[in-house]
């Protein structure tokens, strides 16, 4: 009796254990500006910002308990309609992933699912899962705006803190949200390089000079 009650006591002790955090940096750019007049917004609806870079660098943790640390994940997406539009849906999407190539199979697919979990609806038509080494530069302090990521030839995203002059309309302002999930802080960015130049989408891109990215961190639970 004394040990069932000890088993019962131990998997209830168990249950209060808080379940493991995986935090990292986030970056994403679009084909459209997300820091802008609301005027200069309306203008690109419908017409542009349907595809979007969103990449995830992970400096600790595990997702379905395989640990993550030092990996990064990218996914390209390619919507029907502008994203963020409060009016009308973006959907459906289209998505490419690219998993770390130093990852092993089963940190692939860990790091496959991760992305799922942070872009939601925007990865759950998935064609095309790629290898490459993924590279980010955050220059040591996030908040500086100036950020660095590689996807091998695939993908490319540079940008800098925003500055006067960036926006045409002194009245320019964070427009659209980002585009991942769970983020504990966000802010607007200057892609100076916005790039994919990989299959999956019918499509590549090249988007430079905008006012479109956003940097970010995450720390949420693992699954």
């Amino acid at each position: 009796m004394k040990k069932v009650l000890f088993a019962v006591l131990l998997i209830g002790l168990l249950s209060l254990v808080p379940a493991g955090e995986i935090r990292g940096s986030y970056v994403e750019a679009r084909n459209a500006d997300v820091w802008v007049a609301q005027c200069f917004a309306n203008s690109e609806v419908g017409l542009t910002g349907q595809l979007a870079l969103m990449a995830w660098k992970v400096e600790k943790g595990s997702w379905n308990n395989v640990a993550l640390d030092g990996l990064g994940v990218v996914a390209v997406v390619k919507a029907k309609h502008t994203l963020g539009d409060p009016f009308r849906s973006a959907y459906p999407a289209q998505a490419v992933l690219i998993v770390d190539e130093r990852a092993n199979m089963e940190q692939r697919r860990a790091l496959q699912a991760f992305a799922g979990r942070m872009a939601g609806d925007l990865v759950q038509d998935v064609g095309r899962v790629d290898a490459a080494p993924i590279e980010f530069d955050f220059g040591g302090n996030l908040h500086a705006g100036t950020v660095r990521m590689t996807a091998g030839n695939l993908a490319r995203l540079e940008t800098r803190s925003l500055k006067d002059g960036d926006a045409v309309c002194h009245n320019a302002f964070t427009y659209y949200p980002p585009l991942s999930g769970k983020l504990d802080h966000a802010m607007p960015a200057r892609a100076v390089d916005n790039r994919f130049n990989g299959g999956g989408l019918n499509t590549t891109w090249s988007s430079p000079d905008k006012n479109s990215a956003f940097l970010g961190s995450f720390s949420v639970e693992s699954d």
